[in-house]
């Protein structure tokens, strides 16, 4: 059911997917083709504020620093998941595994990788920061328009 929390909750993530990802493309080798990545990733953060973040607001001002942490490592696991098996299919296309538990297997190499290169101190700096202010602005909403 569509409410104000899980709105703002979607928006919220939906903006702090806008700026991380915005800080990984220095991150990433000159010579990385980004393609959908930044929309992919708002798309990501619209659905997971709507589904995780959204349903367990109003549950006070911990819970709400709480759920804006567990959203923000959702978001994140989800963005490098997708961004490692869209790697992976653009190897296999080349024919760089020569079996499909091989190429299931680099989802997981590729991951790690893309993980290892985001690892730093500003990323963590606006990971934190950033679900800090989602959840609070999703349990603000929740008592708003609840």
């Amino acid at each position: 059911m569509p409410t104000g929390a899980r709105l703002m909750a979607a928006i919220s993530l939906a903006v702090l997917a806008f700026i991380l990802s915005g800080m990984v493309v220095p991150l990433m080798p000159e010579s990385t083709d980004f393609g959908y990545f930044l929309p992919l990733n708002i798309v990501l953060g619209l659905l997971v504020g709507w589904s995780v973040m959204g349903r367990r607001a109003g549950r006070g001002i911990t819970a709400a620093v709480n759920n804006g942490l567990a959203g923000v490592v959702v978001l994140i696991l989800w963005a490098i998941f997708l961004q490692a098996a869209n790697e992976m299919v653009r190897r296999a296309l080349r024919h760089r595994y020569d079996d499909p538990f091989e190429a299931i297997v680099a989802i997981f190499q590729i991951g790690a990788e893309f993980g290892l290169m985001i690892a730093t101190v500003p990323m963590a700096v606006a990971l934190v920061v950033g679900a800090v202010i989602s959840g609070l602005l999703t349990e603000f909403a929740y008592n708003r328009w609840s």
